[in-house]
């Protein structure tokens, strides 16, 4: 993970359209949803964007779509872009189905994430 990280840091000295953070919090959501798995697999766009809700939430609660923003990451589609950087940056790998549109309008951030933390606090 380190030399990713430097990778990442390099990538973000040219390009600077997310923050550092942003691709680590996209490599910790893949982690925590591998974790899950009962075998190691390809994970859909669809099954990250999961877990960014999931893991965002256990990690920022309701503050969740306002540490996205910080880190320029405001709708569905910046994960995608971030995904796709990292295949670029050969951190992670793509297959021939995977594609950036996979994560257009997938789901609003403000809402998924005041959901989420509102059906958790129902729970206790």
């Amino acid at each position: 993970m380190n030399s990713d990280l430097s990778t990442i840091y390099r990538f973000f000295e040219k390009n600077g359209r997310y923050s550092p953070e942003a691709y680590h919090f996209v490599l910790l959501c893949l982690r925590h949803i591998m974790k899950k798995l009962p075998a190691p697999r390809h994970v859909s766009g669809r099954e990250l964007l999961d877990a960014v809700r999931e893991y965002g939430l256990k990690e920022y609660g309701f503050l969740a779509p306002k540490v996205l923003e910080f880190w320029g990451v405001r709708e569905t589609m910046d994960i995608g872009r971030i995904v796709f950087d990292l295949v670029e940056m050969n951190i992670l790998r793509k297959t021939q189905e995977d594609s950036l549109e996979d994560f257009r309008s997938v789901y609003e951030f403000q809402e998924v994430f005041r959901n989420g933390f509102i059906q958790s606090l129902e729970k206790f």
